[in-house]
């Protein structure tokens, strides 16, 4: 049989656990149809030699609502191995739409996402006002990467109720229009839907974010239309230091839970440094909702954010700098002078939250200014200790010294690596979180399946190939209910990475590009021995080279 692409001579390692075969796969249209030996020619030809061949890997958390618009291939997770994407997660979105809530979804993902505002007025391309439209505009055009979308509940409520969205509950009438709309998404194949109870989440005007806002009525109403279609995924933002729930935030899982009868996950479950078996207790003390079906997503690569203080989006969660979002850098540097202001955060800064006062975990990273040259590379602390000075104020001060064009480095957590290897390696979670698409100049994790193969396979030898290859395809599908992808089996669609197992990875760190709408900078992460990628049947990318080709398709849930 003379078929559409042959796949020679790899190691075939099918996404479900069982144990890697030397094998070809074969490839007809969009399908694999044979995987063994002797399956006879094809019109193309990959020398698998050498390498492995996998699914192609699912990633479960990304913000590529906006970047597809400029970027289609989705780079930087098109490098990675990445075959497929699910969007529209944390209940913050672009759809649905009406044109008067364009401004109030832009800055949802300026508050949200921490995506430069300049760059979604410029770069968004609105096609679209209801939620199936929007599906199709993002896989109509030409998409790289297959697409999973969630509804996400802030634009949802946005559409329903107008500016009201980031002051109340809904009314009954408005909750039929969201869980009309909610069902006519579902009908044109959307994933489910997202939200958030998370306090950093900020919405447009600095309020909080509209999907906080949800009544549980709302959130029944919603739940039941997942219910009775019998199908699709709810993704919420949630949870402490460690992912820690407390007890109204298990209660409220529970309620996701009975009431849609679906898969729900939640994020995330990170590793905290002072207490990192803190992450262990939360995966026991949530035990009896993993067993009813939620399923928290972890990371496998240390936590590390990039920070300037023109946007003080790690600090969303401090009451102190609820009144300085969305404003300009005078009224920064006006507050960060402020002794009142300094004190008060101060206090703030006490208390858990995303940023704490551990001066030792800060780096100053890059300065404009050569007179500060000196300091790059040192943290707050030894720079803090040098001065005389507390923490906080040395802190500060260096932002303002160079015109708040100091950029840091901060550990956030998943730094305690026999605590990370125990987690990733727990069947009850999922492994994700790389946030793709959002904070575009402070964090970059989409490189993680290349980071889980090269640092935890390869190098620390915590986990399999087979089972970390499972971890990255057949565990995401299952979660969203994607039958026809995250394995390689005759039958299945063809999505496939063909990587070397003895050169794959990712670096710890992000690199800056200016690529963005209007020349922005944002952190890209590249990837190592990732030899080909496959999308539908189509070589996406070949030894680095990008092809010409989008053959990215929308994901449907069975």
């Amino acid at each position: 049989m003379n078929h559409d692409l042959l796949i020679r001579g790899g190691t075939v390692v099918d996404g479900t656990g069982a144990p890697a075969r030397v094998a070809d796969v074969a490839i007809q249209g969009d399908r694999i149809v044979a995987i063994g030996s002797e399956l006879g020619g094809a019109r193309e030809t990959l020398d698998a030699s050498g390498l492995v061949v996998s699914p192609g890997f699912i990633d479960p958390h990304t913000h590529y609502d906006a970047q597809w618009c400029w970027d289609p291939v989705l780079t930087s997770s098109a490098w990675h191995g990445v075959t497929s994407v699910v969007m529209g997660n944390c209940g913050v979105g672009i759809a649905p739409c009406r044109p008067a809530a364009r401004e109030m979804a832009m800055m949802d993902l300026v508050n949200v996402e921490a995506m430069p505002a300049e760059v979604l007025r410029s770069g968004i391309r609105w096609q679209w006002e209801t939620f199936p439209q929007f599906m199709d505009a993002v896989t109509g055009g030409g998409i790289g990467l297959n697409a999973g979308f969630l509804l996400p509940l802030a634009a949802l409520r946005h559409y329903a109720m107008g500016e009201q969205s980031g002051e109340r509950g809904a009314n009954p009438a408005e909750i039929r229009v969201m869980a009309d709309h909610l069902r006519a998404a579902m009908d044109a194949g959307a994933l489910g839907f997202s939200t958030t109870v998370l306090a950093q989440h900020i919405g447009h005007g600095g309020k909080p974010l509209a999907a906080r806002l949800a009544s549980r009525d709302e959130l029944k109403a919603l739940c039941h239309v997942l219910r009775d279609l019998g199908r699709g995924t709810i993704q919420i933002a949630m949870g402490g230091v460690g992912g820690a729930l407390n007890a109204e935030q298990q209660d409220l899982l529970r309620f996701l839970l009975e009431e849609s009868q679906r898969p729900l996950t939640w994020t995330f479950l990170l590793v905290p440094v002072g207490n990192p078996e803190r992450a262990l207790q939360t995966l026991e003390e949530t035990d009896w909702l993993t067993r009813m079906g939620a399923v928290p997503q972890v990371s496998c690569r240390p936590f590390l954010t990039q920070l300037e203080m023109t946007n003080p989006f790690i600090f969303a969660d401090r009451k102190t700098f609820a009144p300085l979002f969305n404003t300009d850098n005078a009224r920064l540097a006006a507050a960060y002078r402020d002794r009142h202001f300094r004190d008060t955060l101060r206090a703030e800064l006490a208390q858990p939250g995303a940023f704490s006062s551990d001066w030792t975990r800060l780096e100053l990273q890059q300065v404009n200014d050569p007179a500060l040259g000196g300091l790059v590379g040192r943290t707050v602390a030894d720079i803090a200790a040098e001065r005389g000075a507390d923490g906080l104020d040395t802190f500060l001060d260096i932002a303002l010294e160079d015109e708040l064009g100091a950029r840091f480095l901060y550990t956030i957590s998943n730094i305690d690596l026999d605590v990370v290897a125990r987690i990733i390696n727990d069947p009850r979670t999922l492994i994700g979180a790389s946030d793709g698409g959002a904070h575009v100049d402070q964090i970059c994790d989409v490189g993680y399946a290349t980071w889980l193969l090269g640092t935890w396979v390869r190098e620390r030898k915590a986990m399999s190939l087979e089972y970390a290859v499972q971890r990255l395809t057949g565990d995401p599908a299952r979660v969203f209910g994607i039958a026809d992808r995250g394995r390689i089996a005759a039958g299945l669609k063809a999505d496939i990475a063909v990587f070397d197992p003895a050169t794959v990875g990712s670096d710890r760190l992000a690199r800056a590009v200016f690529d963005l709408p209007g020349g922005r900078r944002r952190l890209v992460s590249d990837a190592r021995g990732i030899a080909a990628t496959v999308i539908n049947g189509q070589l996406l990318m070949r030894n680095g080279d990008v092809s010409a080709t989008r053959a990215g398709t929308h994901l449907q849930a069975a």
